[in-house]
C-alpha cells in the first residue's frame, strides 16, 4: 500500500481549513495526529480484508453464485445455466470467490462442484459488523 505525502502547499491549505472548522491551538500537532490516523487506517489488515471481501462480493454474478450456493452445492454447468454465462466467465467468478476461501470446489466424475463455506462467509460478516458497528 502506497501512502502519499501531501505537498507543502496542500498541507498549508488543509491546515487553514482545519483551523477554521475547529479551534486549534497547535495546528501542526493536530495535522500530524490526523495524518497518523490516516496512515494507520490505510495499512490496517482488518480494513484491507473487508475491502477485499467487498471487492469480491460486490459483483452481481458473484452475489448470485453465493445466493445459489447457500441452499445447495452446484456444478459449474448448473451455474452456467442459472447465470446464463459461459464456462470461462463462471470460472473467473469462482476463482475470485475461492481466493477469499468463500467457496470450495471438488471433482465428482467429470464435473466440478462448488459449495459455499458458510462459516468463512459468516466470519467476514462478523468482522465487518465488529469493525463498522457504532456503540
Amino acid at each position: 500500500m502506497v501512502v502519499r505525502q501531501i505537498k507543502t502547499k496542500r498541507q498549508n491549505d488543509i491546515k487553514k481549513m482545519l483551523c477554521s472548522c475547529d479551534e486549534c491551538k497547535d495546528i501542526n500537532t493536530l495535522f500530524i495526529s490526523l495524518q497518523r490516523i490516516g496512515k494507520e487506517l490505510q495499512t490496517d489488515t482488518k480494513i484491507n480484508q473487508i475491502v477485499d471481501f467487498f471487492s469480491v462480493v460486490g459483483n452481481r454474478e458473484r452475489l448470485i453464485i453465493i445466493n445459489v450456493l447457500k441452499d445447495k452445492d452446484r456444478c459449474v454447468c448448473e451455474l452456467e445455466t442459472i447465470l446464463d454465462k459461459s464456462q470461462p466467465s463462471i470460472s473467473h467468478h469462482l476463482r475470485e470467490l475461492e481466493k477469499l476461501n468463500l467457496i470450495r470446489g471438488w471433482k465428482k466424475g467429470k464435473f466440478t462442484y462448488y459449495s459455499l463455506l458458510k462459516e468463512n462467509f459468516n466470519q467476514y460478516l462478523n468482522q465487518i459488523k465488529k469493525e463498522l458497528q457504532f456503540d
